[in-house]
């Protein structure tokens, strides 16, 4: 990927169907998104604790993205690559956040067949594999890529819920800028998230919730929906 663009619309995908089969086609990224190809993508969410809070982290996407721009999203995300696996996808963790991932902490907890077509340009149909990633390092440990990133927000997960579930109207995170490396508190309204129909946040959350406080057999909760 280039050092200068968010993404690379040369980069070549597998396209699949709606059951995430492989259909033996590779198109470029530009094509598959103008398209409305099924495509597969992963989404890694770092959890954990701080001072014995369970937190998670939310990715605030560069402005350049081509699909929503400066929203607030997964932690790390990313397309399979044409011939990858989701394994290498884990690439992304590092290249976005500037820090290895430990692959025995990642726990898979669901897959969310997904269809955005409410941007002006793309239609976004992706397989998506959700997994949880323990990590409770300080959001100084991260050294977020300026081209994709433009920053981290940390949230403690209970007054968060209570954001998705409308009990509240904001949300409270500490926010690491990609550009300047400085940290702020700020206070974070719904529609400063990608906009979901399935309540995907919310299920995240929750089982982010369950995973930390020792659950063994975490999953999403069935969706509503798909957006």
């Amino acid at each position: 990927m280039s050092d200068l663009l968010p993404q690379d619309p040369d980069e070549l995908f597998d396209v699949v169907d709606e059951r995430g089969q492989p259909t033996g086609v590779v198109k470029r990224r530009a094509d598959v998104h103008r398209d409305g190809d099924w495509h597969r993508a992963v989404h890694v969410w770092i959890v954990g604790l701080d001072a014995d809070e369970p937190f998670i982290l939310f990715q605030r996407r560069s402005p350049g993205k081509d699909t929503w721009p400066g929203k607030l999203d997964a932690t790390a995300a990313g397309h399979l690559r044409a011939g990858e696996s989701v394994t290498d996808a884990m690439r992304e963790v590092e290249e976005e956040l500037g820090i290895v991932p430990d692959l025995d902490a990642l726990r898979h907890i669901g897959t969310r067949f997904c269809v955005s077509d409410t941007m002006a340009k793309w239609i976004d149909r992706e397989v998506l594999e959700i997994y949880l990633l323990r990590d409770d390092r300080s959001l100084r440990a991260y050294s977020p890529a300026v081209a994709e990133v433009a920053g981290l927000a940390h949230f403690a997960l209970n007054p968060l819920l209570a954001l998705f579930n409308g009990t509240g109207d904001h949300a409270s995170a500490t926010v690491l800028d990609a550009a300047t490396g400085t940290i702020s508190m700020v206070d974070v309204p719904l529609d400063d998230f990608i906009p979901v129909t399935d309540d995907y946040f919310a299920r995240v959350a929750q089982a982010a919730r369950a995973a930390l406080r020792g659950d063994q057999d975490v999953l999403l909760e069935p969706a509503p929906f798909v957006w």
